[in-house]
């Protein structure tokens, strides 16, 4: 295969993988609209071209209030049975839209109980309207593989509770868990014994990390906690000087452990300046097992094809640089190595020969 750069339209056919997806961030604005009727939820405007346009630019606002209130809306129609079995469904299906062949859904079940839901009964749901999805998509000769990671809030107190489910879910759909929300001020390592409990159940985990806080987030996140991926992780950047490598991104590297970068949410939240400047182009040409993601898709206007020909586009990526980073997520999923195996084989790299 030549390392030739490509057009939109290749772009869009090529099979992918995703590995850092949020759920809430990413419903059609037409199903936000109708679903907010249902249960009287008021949002900024009922039209769904204007609302998507609305969250676009509040997430780009810099401005953190209106950013936080784009998941207020999304997380407010997503507290129903109903709600969530469509928004699932929904999801599956846009991921096969976009060419996706596996992906990670990640969601925070306790941010789903302000209605009459349980924790339990959240997980249950949702991955009904995953497999519900995953139907439709076989049928329509679109396959996808979804599975899914529970988020525990790092700045709450249930994250034991949802490594809880991670293990009663294990083998109806849960791949895998992880934490989010603030990283400055809400350290992995105070939720040391949920990781160390995750590992002695042999649940796989990844950590957001190294985007909103640097170098210690990650040290914490791999050398205390132990994790098998990094959410983002952009700031490893910061312990490479010149092209050398320092310890613990030595460490990373070497180790094949896993950055979920997300370039246009970067973008948004600072932690990057230019798709073309971007530190995943630098890390994947340095040896990083980096991958490539969308992390919210509703709230930054974007899909798994739009982040790769943005990169195509800006940052020179060839297909054999999309290949490279589809191979790295299949290599770091979640799933059993015979199933990751035989997408890589069967699937992904026959399209890529061209």
């Amino acid at each position: 295969m030549t390392a030739t750069r490509v057009d939109a339209d290749l772009v869009r056919r090529l099979p992918k993988a995703v590995l850092h997806d949020h759920l809430d961030g990413g419903l059609r604005p037409a199903t936000v609209v109708e679903l907010a009727a249902e249960v009287g939820h008021t949002l900024p405007t009922t039209d769904p071209d204007e609302l998507a346009a609305w969250y676009f630019e509040a997430a780009n606002s810099g401005d953190l209030v209106r950013y936080i209130a784009t998941f207020e809306h999304t997380l407010a129609v997503m507290q129903t049975r109903e709600g969530l079995l469509r928004t699932a469904e929904e999801y599956v299906l846009d991921l096969a839209a976009d060419g996706v062949v596996y992906g990670e859904v990640r969601y925070a079940p306790e941010l789903n109980t302000n209605g009459e839901l349980t924790m339990a009964e959240v997980v249950e749901t949702v991955q009904e309207g995953l497999a519900a999805g995953m139907a439709k998509a076989a049928a329509a000769g679109t396959p996808v593989r979804v599975g899914t990671l529970l988020c525990g809030m790092r700045m709450f107190d249930r994250v034991r509770e949802a490594a809880d489910l991670a293990v009663a879910f294990r083998d109806a759909g849960v791949v895998g868990f992880d934490i989010a929300g603030a990283e400055d001020g809400f350290p992995a390592a105070d939720h040391l014994a949920a990781f160390e409990y995750l590992r002695r159940e042999s649940v796989p985990f990844t950590i957001h990390a190294g985007e909103a806080h640097g170098l210690p987030s990650i040290h914490q996140a791999v050398q205390v906690c132990g994790a098998q991926r990094l959410g983002h992780g952009v700031r490893i950047t910061e312990d490479i000087v010149d092209g050398k490598l320092g310890r613990l991104a030595g460490w990373v590297r070497d180790r094949r452990i896993a950055l979920e970068m997300c370039p246009t949410s970067n973008l948004q939240t600072g932690a990057a300046t230019s798709i073309a400047e971007h530190p995943i182009t630098a890390l994947k040409d340095l040896g990083f097992r980096v991958t490539l993601n969308t992390d919210n898709r509703l709230v930054s206007g974007t899909t798994m094809t739009r982040e790769m020909s943005l990169l195509v586009d800006q940052a020179g990526w060839t297909v054999e640089d999309l290949r490279t980073v589809t191979v790295n997520a299949l290599k770091s999923a979640f799933i059993p190595f015979d199933e990751r195996r035989a997408l890589i084989e069967d699937v992904v790299l026959p399209a890529y020969a061209l």
